[in-house]
């Protein structure tokens, strides 16, 4: 019961981080990430989601991907949100997902599916401010940032801390969620930022 009220609370101020940014209404709040060991099966937390959040599919098997999106596919769509499939494009294409979720490294790939598909709702994985002006630059459709705490992802790196986000952010061009050590309790410490929302494995899973 705790845990649900934590997600609940996490929701509530993703919500209004949105509702203050200048991307209010036009882009989900809050952002779901899978993940292989965090979260493997994801399909209860999809579930939770307030209606019309950001889901976003990862996995390092093409197959499990594959069966990812499966089975998470009708219940985004039961639940109007936005499905991406993390930098896997013709997969993305074959079974008709909302977008694509690129990470840093595929840098060059951002503006070709920027290109290519103009109806994609193409989110990209930033760590600086270079990184940000290239999602600008390819508009891209947001940019999800991180580590902004120390999170179990990466052990031992340090986050950005809300000083340093809040430096990046007024430096930003498009939407930016914090992604990085974020649950009900961090998320606090960045309220009154103008991110347009934020984003989570385990603060999000049941």
């Amino acid at each position: 019961m705790a845990e649900l009220r934590e997600r609940a609370k996490l929701a509530r101020l993703a919500a209004q981080l949105n509702a203050q940014s200048r991307y209010a209404g036009r882009v989900p709040a809050l952002v779901l990430l899978t993940d292989d060991v965090r979260l493997p099966a994801p399909a209860t937390a999809i579930r939770a989601l307030p209606r019309g959040s950001l889901v976003i599919l990862r996995a390092q098997d093409r197959a499990r991907r594959e069966q990812l999106v499966q089975l998470c596919t009708p219940i985004c769509r039961a639940r109007f949100h936005l499905l991406l499939v993390a930098d896997d494009p013709e997969l993305a294409s074959r079974c008709g997902a909302d977008g694509l979720h690129l990470p840093e490294a595929r840098a060059d790939a951002l503006l070709k599916w920027r290109v290519r598909r103009p109806d994609w709702f193409i989110s990209y994985a930033a760590h600086d401010l270079r990184a940000l002006h290239h999602a600008a630059a390819c508009d891209a459709d947001a940019a999800l940032l991180s580590p902004v705490f120390a999170t179990k992802s990466h052990p031992g790196t340090h986050g950005l801390g809300p000083f340093r986000l809040a430096a990046l952010l007024r430096a930003a061009t498009l939407p930016v969620y914090g992604l990085g050590g974020i649950d009900a309790q961090s998320c606090l410490r960045v309220r009154g930022l103008p991110l347009a929302g934020a984003a989570a494995i385990g603060a999000l899973a049941p």
